[in-house]
């Protein structure tokens, strides 16, 4: 299970987290949404371990790792796919595979590894000399979401999987994620402005606004609009 307690996070005097409370649990999908500048980015930087903490715990498993350095979190099993397709532009899709498999723990073999991933997207394995600059933003969101998955993680952020793509890849996207948490067991955290298409993943939702935790509840809840008031009037 991942736990936040009260976090804070502060890039000088702005105040991008203020005292957020959430929990995720395996194999379930935790949707964070909100508006751009909500504190979705910085609250998954924060686990990971690449946004200052000015406050509050990060637990995994009940294991306290505020302080821990993002190396040391991966080694524990934690992924993070951030917003904006980071890759290495100039090497191969399989270059890039070869990377992310080598930093942190691993569950299985290599090979094994890119067959996997090669089964899932098999525009990849068609694809794997090109340079992942010359992919299309599906095929990069495709190889980004394989370098976070291709160690098994035990936990997996994603930040903004949908942005930028057509509605048939968003669809081929949040399919995978959908069946990669089911059959993995991962601990998995969405950050997406696109609420409704979260939520019809998730099981639990949390939304901020302005850096402050200003709605939870079931996502079944939250998408029918439930007793714990309308998603709209919290998200704007």
């Amino acid at each position: 299970m991942l736990e936040v307690q009260d976090l804070r996070v502060a890039y000088g005097a702005v105040q991008a987290l203020q005292g957020v409370t959430l929990g995720a649990t395996a194999g379930r999908i935790t949707a964070v949404l909100g508006a751009n500048g909500a504190g979705k980015s910085s609250l998954l930087r924060a686990i990971s371990g690449i946004a200052p903490v000015a406050g509050g715990r990060i637990l995994l498993d009940g294991r306290d790792i505020t302080a821990l350095p993002a190396p040391a979190r991966a080694r524990l099993g934690l992924a993070h796919a951030m917003e904006g397709r980071r890759l290495f532009r100039q090497l191969s899709v399989e270059e890039n595979l070869r990377l992310a498999w080598n930093f942190g723990s691993r569950n299985v073999p290599l090979d094994q590894a890119m067959a996997e991933v090669q089964q899932r997207f098999p525009i990849l394995g068609e694809r794997a000399r090109t340079p992942a600059g010359l992919l299309s933003g599906g095929q990069q969101q495709m190889l980004i979401l394989s370098c976070a998955t291709i160690r098994g993680p035990r936990y997996l952020l994603l930040d903004e999987p949908s942005l930028g793509l057509a509605p048939i890849i968003v669809r081929q996207i949040y399919a995978f994620i959908t069946d990669y948490t089911r059959h993995s067991r991962t601990t998995v955290v969405i950050a997406e402005q696109m609420a409704t298409l979260a939520l019809k993943v998730s099981d639990r939702a949390y939304v901020l606004r302005r850096g402050r935790l200003v709605l939870e509840g079931s996502s079944a809840d939250l998408l029918a609009g439930g007793p714990e008031g309308t998603l709209v009037a919290n998200y704007l």
